[in-house]
């Protein structure tokens, strides 16, 4: 069984949409990947922070699903981070309300010793410098690290982040940040930018037209599933992202050709996620749920040509 190693936030979000709203729900990068990557036989630990605030339900959640937390710093009479959002009509487009770092404002990593040995590390969405020391914390070189970021690391720590991402294998950014990183419109100048900076791979979301994964000359495109409804879609990128990871974990294959396989699994899972509020859909997703979409990924995508 393979090793992944988790690090991102475990917070309280608290979403508006056309669909509803809901009080304090869980949220956080690490959770939605952490529940991603358990749909795989894979051995997975998340490394966090949260304050004395964050309910035993939610650690409930998370160890009944194998999912190591010894790596979880508890601050007493601490906070958990906070975020709340409203998605315009379109539901591509959303209003940040509230940023409340609280106990992440101060977040210092530190990896089990027993994870330290992890063959796939997945940097969820967190300050550059934090990222990079769980970097120097492995043992050795992992197999694979992948990297998730945004605009925002962009905007106030670039020259942090640029270090980080020479570090790392794969980069996982939606097409808005790809063109922020490198000033070119172009997604395809753009991944080949992003390669001189040091990922092998590149993988850009484009939220409901689906996602690119580029490397040396190669492009795969998975497409995104047409659904009748999405709820909430502030989880699918970190689920996408769980998916990816979860499942080139398990298989221990980082071939381009199988990370066109995790680009499809996370694109599934994804899927799944936008359908309710917060982690709803991924608590109760099962095997033949999974099994059953990935079908209609299939026959989506699957066409016979006769040239004349």
């Amino acid at each position: 069984m393979g090793k992944l190693l988790i690090v991102g936030s475990l917070a309280f979000d608290a979403i508006e949409s056309p669909f509803g709203k809901t009080d304090k729900i869980l949220g956080g990068a690490a959770t939605f990947i952490g529940l991603a990557a358990s749909k795989f036989d894979v051995d997975s630990s998340i490394v966090s922070i949260v304050g004395e605030d964050f309910p035993q339900e939610y650690f409930d959640l998370l160890t009944h699903r194998n999912i190591d937390i010894s790596g979880v710093e508890i601050v007493k009479g601490g906070k958990t981070f906070f975020w709340s959002g409203k998605y315009h009509n379109d539901m591509n487009t959303r209003d940040t309300l509230v940023t409340e770092l609280n106990t992440l404002a101060d977040f210092n990593p530190i990896v089990p010793e027993n994870y330290k040995d992890a063959g796939v590390v997945m940097l969820g969405n967190l300050h550059p410098s934090v990222q990079l020391s769980v970097i120097n914390q492995m043992e050795k070189r992992p197999k694979l690290i992948i990297l998730d970021t945004m605009n925002f690391w962009m905007d106030n720590t670039l020259t942090e982040l640029l270090e980080v991402i020479k570090e790392i294998d794969v980069i996982t950014i939606n097409d808005e940040e790809a063109r922020q990183l490198t000033g070119e419109y172009s997604l395809v100048k753009a991944a080949e930018k992003i390669h001189t900076m040091g990922p092998k791979y590149v993988v850009i979301k484009k939220g409901e037209h689906g996602a690119l994964l580029f490397h040396d000359q190669h492009i795969f495109f998975a497409p995104a599933l047409p659904l009748e409804e999405v709820f909430d879609p502030t989880g699918a990128g970190d689920t996408f992202a769980g998916g990816f990871a979860g499942y080139l974990a398990a298989t221990e294959n980082i071939s381009f050709e199988n990370m066109k396989n995790a680009v499809i699994h996370g694109s599934n899972l994804a899927s799944f996620s936008v359908e309710k509020f917060g982690t709803e859909r991924m608590k109760v997703l099962n095997k033949e749920e999974i099994d059953s979409r990935l079908h209609q990924f299939k026959a989506l995508t699957q066409f016979n040509i006769e040239l004349q």
